[in-house]
C-alpha cells in the first residue's frame, strides 16, 4: 500500500497487519526537510514511532516533481537533500537495508521512449535526475516510476493499439533487436531502466509507485478496459519484461480509492474500491480466502477521511 502522506490515523489502523507500506513525503514537504534536523524529526515521527509493527518498506520523498515547466519546479531543488537526510536518518538507526528511500518521477522526464533500448532521460532534466541517480546507485537504492499505458495510449491511439495497452494482444507488437514487446507495459518500464543504464551513472532497479486505468470520464476509459488492464497487470508483473526477465516487478496499483475531488473528469475514476467501500473489480490479488483483506482496507480508509494522492 502507499500511504502519500504521512496520516497519523492511517498508520495506526496498519499497526500489525503485515502490509507492505510505502510512505510519501508530500511535496509540500520537501523544503523543510532538506534542512537536516527537520528530516530526522519526520523521520522520528512518521516512521519510527510506528517501524515495524507498521511494515514500512519504502519512503518517497516527492512525487512527480518536474524541474521543468511545471508548478512543482521550484520543488526540485529540495528533492535530493530531502532524500539524503531521510536516508542518513534511517542509516543512523541501523534501517538503510529495511527501509528504501528514494523519489517517484512520471514518465514526462523520458526524451526517447522508442525503441525501448534507446531509452533516454531528457536532457534538460539531466541536471536535476544525474545527482539523484548517483546518489541512489552509492545508497543503493531503488528508483520509484509511475506508469501508465492509458497514458501512453489516449496520446496516440492510431500507433499504439488498444491490445498492446491491455496486455492482450496474441503475438509480439514490437520488436527492439532480440527482444519482443507484446504489451506496452513492460515498452514503458524498460524504457526507463534503458534511461537509467544510458546515464552510465550505474545500475538503478526500478519499483513501479503507480500504475493504473481509469474506468469513466475519458477516452477509453470504460469499466471493461480497467478491469482487463489491471487483472492482467497483476499477473503479469509476477514475471519480468524483456530487459530485466525473470525478475517480479514490484509494482503499486493506482489507486485504492475513487477520488471525486480531483480534476479533470478521468482523474476521478482510477480507485480499485468505490468510495463507500465496495470493491470495484473481481480479482484478488492472489490472496487465500482466508484472508480478509478487504477489511483491512476499509478499516484503513475508515480511520481517517482525508486519504487521497497528490498525483
Amino acid at each position: 500500500m502507499r500511504l502519500y502522506d504521512p496520516n497519523q490515523a492511517a498508520l495506526e489502523a496498519l499497526r500489525n497487519s503485515g502490509i507492505e507500506v510505502m510512505l510519501d513525503v508530500p511535496n509540500s514537504d520537501l523544503q523543510s526537510l532538506a534542512n537536516p534536523n527537520n528530516a530526522g524529526q519526520w523521520v522520528q515521527t512518521n516512521v519510527l514511532n510506528f517501524y515495524p509493527a507498521v511494515n514500512i518498506k519504502y519512503i518517497a520523498v516527492g512525487n512527480e516533481v518536474k524541474p521543468v515547466g511545471d508548478s512543482t519546479s521550484w520543488m526540485a531543488q529540495y528533492v535530493l537533500p530531502a532524500i539524503q537526510n531521510v536516508y542518513q536518518a534511517i542509516r543512523a538507526k541501523g534501517l538503510h537495508d529495511q527501509i528504501k528511500v528514494s523519489t517517484a518521477i512520471d514518465m514526462t522526464l523520458i526524451g526517447t521512449s522508442y525503441p525501448p533500448s534507446k531509452g533516454s532521460f531528457r536532457s534538460d532534466v539531466r541536471s536535476y535526475l544525474d545527482p539523484i541517480i548517483g546518489y541512489l546507485v552509492y545508497a543503493n537504492l531503488p528508483l520509484f516510476a509511475n506508469v501508465y499505458p492509458y497514458f501512453s495510449y489516449v496520446g496516440d491511439p492510431n500507433d499504439i493499439s488498444l491490445p498492446y495497452a491491455l496486455f492482450t494482444a496474441p503475438n509480439v507488437v514490437v520488436w527492439d533487436g532480440s527482444r519482443g514487446y507484446q504489451n506496452l507495459f513492460d515498452a514503458v518500464l524498460d524504457s526507463v531502466h534503458a534511461a537509467l543504464d544510458n546515464t552510465g551513472i550505474g545500475y538503478v532497479k526500478v519499483v513501479v509507485s503507480e500504475s493504473g486505468w481509469p474506468s469513466d470520464g475519458g477516452f477509453a476509459a470504460t469499466y471493461d478496459n480497467a478491469r482487463v488492464y489491471l487483472g492482467n497487470l497483476i499477473q503479469h508483473v509476477k514475471g519480468g519484461t524483456p530487459m530485466r526477465p525473470n525478475v517480479a516487478i514490484e509494482t503499486y496499483l493506482f489507486g485504492m480509492f475513487d477520488e471525486n475531488q480531483k480534476s479533470p473528469e478521468v482523474e476521478k475514476h482510477f480507485g480499485v474500491f468505490y468510495p463507500n467501500n465496495q470493491k470495484k473489480y473481481p480479482f484478488n490479488f492472489g490472496f487465500s480466502a482466508a484472508r480478509h483483506w478487504e477489511d483491512d482496507i476499509v478499516a484503513i480508509k475508515n480511520a481517517s477521511v482525508s486519504l487521497r494522492s497528490d498525483a
